[in-house]
């Protein structure tokens, strides 16, 4: 079992900006890694990390919706587009027990990665202020 100092210490070796949320969560911000308010949550058996992308659009949904699909399915190296309420996420989830320092950080990497790829084509959709 993972326990939440070996987080803060993955967190700290990484040289990543974050703060304890509440037990068990914490949240990443990283300049660098095009992260912003990263969530990481141990919740045993796994440790789940997520980021708010954007919101669902009110429009062109169905369009929308087979996009992120297809990311999935081809471009994310780690964890998937998804989504929460009206929210769109990243989200990845690793095995507590036999995670290591490497997994994790690719996967923060990943994260970033996936931002910055698809930021362009999902603005398309963000709702113009």
């Amino acid at each position: 079992m993972i326990s939440r100092d070996k987080i803060e210490s993955y967190l700290t070796k990484l040289s990543l900006s974050f703060h304890e949320a509440g037990p068990g969560s914490w949240v990443v911000r990283d300049q660098q890694r095009g992260l912003e308010n990263l969530v990481v949550i141990l919740s045993d058996p796994v440790v789940v990390l997520r980021i708010h992308v954007m919101e669902v659009p009110a429009t062109g949904r169905e369009k929308f919706f087979e996009e992120l699909l297809r990311f999935n399915a081809t471009d994310l190296v780690h964890g998937a587009f998804a989504l929460d309420g009206k929210n769109v996420i990243l989200i990845d989830t690793l095995q507590a027990d036999t995670m290591d320092l490497e997994e994790f950080e690719a996967s923060i990497d990943a994260i970033g990665l996936g931002l910055a790829q698809h930021y362009r084509p999902l603005s398309r959709y963000r709702v113009k202020a």
